[in-house]
């Protein structure tokens, strides 16, 4: 396996990403899409989940492609932005067809930053413009860090951000992850210089410094600033995504094995205070030979690319006026 080109989920052939923020606000919205609509499924962890539309996705539900995922800040309010995403689609005239009507098809999955310093004293709720404006602006270069749906997101220790990273496998299936890191959990071992994804690091792409040297159960269990600094962020919220034709069960159990690069990127992960979620989709575009048990390489690959996009969203951060967690370029030595 290799990074695509761009190290991005659109090495994906045919989706496009776009970032909206708002740097007063602390918060935003990303959207993935494609030309076409696209098959996808998704599985939750984390125990507290902010989502729209998401049981539609389950694998006997009738609707078997979507137009767009959102991911967002804001918390409840933040499923405004797929509303954004729908008033886009319809000024298209995508969506599902139901006779003459067309319904724009748009889950969406939210984390919470409404106490990461940013101005929330709105008085119309900003998400459906940012998710608008996310969708209009979607193409296959788009950036990474404090953007889109991380602008506000926190780590317990550091500033998190949005990621994404990608695999080509040697079957020429290609595997990325699109992911806003939000979590209670820790990204980076005691001290914030090493990445708990540091085993998984393609060409130094998140700082290349390895794995920490430090062993031990103490190096797991934080301390009671950790657990404080814990208390005011939750959520990780992902996307991966192949060209590899899967059916909509497939799909889901691709979301199943993903979550596995939020554990391996996150200490601890999936707990009751975070919302983790990750949505799976295929472009189809790519027949599986029947002859190879492609499945679980694709899952494993998924799993791969989330762990290194979590660690790429804190490396990538950047400070902002009012920030109240330090990001991971500050720690530099």
């Amino acid at each position: 396996m290799i990074p695509g080109h761009r190290n991005l989920i659109t090495d994906v052939p045919g989706l496009l990403v776009g970032n909206a923020q708002d740097t007063i606000l602390k918060s935003g919205a990303t959207v993935l899409t494609a030309n076409e609509p696209f098959t996808a499924s998704v599985h939750v962890m984390g125990g507290a989940p902010g989502t729209r539309e998401t049981d539609l996705l389950a694998p006997d539900k009738s609707v078997a492609r979507v137009d767009a995922l959102t991911l967002a800040g804001g918390s409840a309010f933040g499923l405004d932005a797929c509303s954004g995403v729908v008033d886009a689609l319809r000024t298209q005239g995508r969506g599902f067809q139901v006779f003459d009507a067309t319904i724009p098809l748009v889950p969406g999955a939210i984390l919470f930053d409404l106490l990461n310093g940013g101005d929330k004293n709105w008085a119309d709720n900003p998400y459906r413009a940012l998710g608008r404006t996310a969708f209009e602006t979607a193409k296959t270069d788009f950036d990474l860090g404090t953007v889109g749906a991380g602008t506000g997101a926190l780590t317990a220790m550091l500033k998190g951000g949005l990621g994404s990273a990608s695999f080509v496998l040697e079957n020429g299936i290609t595997v990325g992850a699109l992911v806003a890191v939000n979590p209670m959990g820790c990204v980076t071992t005691p001290g914030e210089r090493h990445f708990w994804a540091a085993p998984f690091e393609v060409d130094g792409e998140f700082g290349g410094l390895g794995p920490d040297p430090a062993t031990g159960l103490g190096r797991i269990l934080r301390s009671r600033k950790a657990e404080n600094m814990m208390a005011r962020a939750n959520t990780t919220i992902a996307i991966v995504a192949t060209d590899a034709a899967l059916s909509k069960a497939q799909c889901q159990r691709m979301a199943t094995a993903a979550h596995d690069g939020i554990a391996r990127a996150i200490v601890p992960a999936h707990t009751p205070g975070d919302g983790d979620l990750v949505f799976a989709l295929t472009t189809g575009a790519t027949p599986l030979d029947k002859t190879e048990p492609a499945l679980p390489l694709i899952g494993h690959a998924a799993s791969l690319c989330l762990a290194r996009a979590i660690a790429r969203a804190v490396h990538l951060a950047s400070p902002a006026p009012g920030d109240t967690l330090p990001c991971w370029s500050g720690t530099a030595i």
